[in-house]
Order: structure tokens, then C-alpha cells, then sequence
């Protein structure tokens, strides 16, 4: 049984050699989860998201968990949330839900410029896509050792980053009962300590990319001499 977190993939893609067809993040497990926080590829005006699935016991499922568990108006079968799409943002996700695929081809170009500012910038790592997936980068992530001194630097031109995410869920608080120790996990470790969020966004212009890469080079002591 596969559930997918397709929280942050709005129509990204996946090749399927047994089928032999692209298909879309959302359609490959028995259900999935999107999530339309404003800041996502699509995104409502305040909370909501959306789960997937072809499986009427499970959609009946996840209707009355957003629903205070009722199946019928004041009769609580389980027990379940306030999780109801409101008119308002279900009509803004309408609305934008027809330039997602302009906005993610633009993302897509985005990550390709930044492949090409930074190859040649030594000890950054750019993301990797295999050519069986077609991403939507939501995030652009990089990975360098000296994740921290080059968020400094890019800060001090002014240049906002993001650490996606800073700590590993086995070193998360919420799970301390799970017993589980640094060490435990050191590739997820060693990652969280090296990854790097650069700004992208359906309307960032070369010009911008240009000069974060620049911002790189001059943190990283590569700067061009002109």
C-alpha cells in the first residue's frame, strides 16, 4: 500500500515503465495528500488542502474526518475535525488551479538557470532529477558545507534563504518516545546540516538568479573578476 505526500508536487510527474505512461504526483497510491498553504505551487488565500483517491471507503473516510466525524448532519460516527474547504478558497484554488502548468514550466526554467549559474562553483550540489520524473520545484535546495557561513553571506546582500528542514524527525522533540539518538540517522543528519533554499518563484527573472549566484561566488571566495 502506497499513501503519498504529495503535499508540495502539484503536477509534478512520474514515468511508470510498467504502465509505460507519465503519470501525475497523486494518482500513483491508494491516496494522497496536497496541501494548498499560500506558499505552495498552488496555493489558497489561508489553509487548505485535499486528498486524492479512488477508493470510496477511504474518500467516505476522510469526508467525515473533516467533517466532526458525521456522515449525516449531527450524527458523530467518529471522532473528527473542522477540516472543510471553505466556498472562498476552493473559488481563489479555481481561479489559479488554470495557470499552474505556466507557473511550474517557469519554476522548471528557473532550476534550470540555477543548474547553469552554479555547476562550475565549487562544493555546491545542485538537485538532481532523474529523466523518469519531471519536477515542479516548489523548493530549489542546494547542498554545500558551509551551509550556515553562505546563508550569512547571501544575507548580508540581502538575499532571503530557507532551511528546508533543520532538523531530522528522529532528532524532533515530538519523538523523543521513539528512543531514537544523533547518530542514529547520518545521512538524514549530515544532509539537514548541508541543505540550502534558494529564492524561486514562477516570476524570478535570470537577472535575479544571476545575482544570487554571484552572491555565491563572492561568499564561497570564487567571485569573477571583471
Amino acid at each position: 500500500m502506497v499513501i503519498e505526500d504529495a503535499c508540495q508536487a502539484h503536477g509534478a510527474e512520474y514515468f511508470s515503465r510498467r504502465e509505460s505512461l507519465w503519470r501525475n504526483a497523486g494518482s500513483l497510491g491508494i491516496a494522497a495528500a496536497f496541501s494548498f498553504y499560500p506558499g505552495k505551487n498552488l496555493g489558497a488565500c489561508g489553509e487548505a488542502g485535499a486528498v486524492t483517491t479512488n477508493d470510496e471507503r477511504i474518500a467516505q473516510g476522510i469526508r467525515m474526518l473533516r467533517d466532526h466525524g458525521q456522515s449525516v448532519k449531527y450524527f458523530h460516527d467518529i471522532e473528527g475535525y473542522n477540516g472543510r474547504l471553505d466556498a472562498i478558497q476552493a473559488g481563489i484554488l479555481t481561479v489559479k488551479l488554470r495557470h499552474l502548468g505556466q507557473w511550474n514550466e517557469s519554476r522548471r526554467q528557473a532550476a534550470q538557470r540555477y543548474n547553469e549559474l552554479l555547476k562550475d562553483i565549487a562544493g555546491v550540489v545542485t538537485p538532481f532529477e532523474p529523466d523518469w520524473s519531471k519536477a515542479v520545484y516548489h523548493l530549489y535546495v542546494i547542498r554545500i558545507d558551509d551551509r550556515d557561513g553562505l546563508k550569512k553571506g547571501l544575507s548580508s546582500h540581502a538575499i532571503d534563504t530557507g532551511l528546508h528542514y533543520p532538523l531530522p524527525l528522529h532528532l524532533q522533540k515530538a519523538y523523543a518516545q521513539m528512543g531514537y539518538q544523533a547518530s542514529d540517522f547520518p545521512v538524514a543528519e549530515r544532509v539537514a546540516s548541508e541543505i540550502l533554499s534558494l529564492p524561486i518563484f514562477p516570476g524570478i527573472t535570470p537577472k535575479q538568479q544571476e545575482r544570487v549566484a554571484e552572491a555565491i561566488r563572492l561568499a564561497r571566495g570564487t567571485a569573477q573578476k571583471v
